[in-house]
């Protein structure tokens, strides 16, 4: 079905409020739960963010199959019933993306957060070859993911914006201020800006000062109520409530977060286990958090109060 947004749409609706990535659901025997999924996009709901992200990185796209791909890229279209903008993953090879981009938009999605490709290492000569035909290939609104093997300058940004006119987003999660003010000094308001990092709210005040309104939330998907209220602290410049919150959830959030590689996924599952909205293990080659990091965990959240 045709998507609602055009990417002009949805580069206006972006920076407007909160971003999120859902967990994606699994059941006992670690299949796509679909009624789980609906459940849970149908609780986070009221409290409204600007933009959804299904299938992204917190959704462990990395795990799934194409064809659950389609049914969790589905399913959270139908449970927006076109209220909030549906940004789907897309990611691998140049011709696998292709693939999964032209299949998110045969679905109704919004547009497409191009993931790092597969593996190898490349060049910004390849970045470009590849972050242009994966836009040509499709008419939804396209935001490139610079993190991991896909680290792309200024120079390379500004030569696929030129070319395709639906590269509409630039979404970091690497953290190198350099880079990052030389793409939005060289780009300007030719593109929309989006926090990425794990634990994004730790970089946030730093990331609006250099002209990054908003960020993907992880933590939305078991406190949303905290996640809002710390957004909304970070952009009306209430200090005091950011460095509370730091202090007292995110540093030691991070503490567990960061005892294994992977677990930017797994505390978020434990997370929505603690609040009552479970949402399944997550899938090999990353691991749940123990059972002694969960109760770790579960101080931190409660102490927060309720999300309801």
């Amino acid at each position: 079905m045709p998507t609602l947004f055009s990417p002009a749409d949805l580069k206006a609706a972006l920076p407007t409020g909160l971003l999120s990535f859902p967990v994606t659901d699994f059941d006992a025997n670690g299949d796509f739960d679909a009624r789980g999924y609906r459940a849970r996009l149908e609780w986070l709901a009221p409290y409204g963010t600007a933009t959804l992200f299904a299938a992204g990185g917190t959704g462990e796209f990395f795990s799934l199959t194409p064809r659950e791909y389609s049914d969790v890229v589905r399913t959270a279209i139908e449970g927006s019933g076109g209220q909030v903008p549906i940004v789907a993953g897309a990611g691998y090879g140049t011709r696998t993306a292709i693939e999964y981009a032209q299949e998110a938009e045969r679905l109704g999605a919004a547009g497409i957060l191009l993931m790092p490709p597969y593996l190898t290492e490349t060049s910004q000569a390849g970045l470009r070859a590849h972050i242009a035909a994966v836009c040509k290939s499709t008419k939804l609104g396209v935001i490139v993911y610079n993190r991991a093997n896909c680290r792309v300058s200024a120079e390379t940004l500004l030569a696929v914006a030129d070319e395709c006119p639906n590269l509409i987003g630039f979404k970091d999660g690497v953290g190198e201020i350099e880079n990052m003010v030389s793409v939005f000094t060289a780009l300007g308001d030719r593109l929309t800006y989006l926090g990425g990092l794990p634990t994004a709210e730790v970089y946030a005040a730093a990331y609006l000062a250099m002209g990054v309104p908003t960020y993907s939330s992880a933590v939305f998907n078991f406190i949303p109520r905290t996640a809002l209220d710390f957004y909304k602290a970070v952009t009306t410049r209430d200090d005091a409530t950011v460095q509370r919150l730091l202090r007292d959830f995110f540093f030691p959030y991070l503490a567990i977060r960061n005892k294994q590689p992977g677990y930017a996924v797994s505390i978020v599952k434990a997370g929505a286990a603690i609040v009552g909205h479970g949402a399944g293990p997550v899938r090999s080659p990353i691991n749940d958090l123990s059972d002694a990091e969960v109760e770790q965990l579960r101080p931190l959240i409660e102490a927060l109060g309720p999300q309801n």
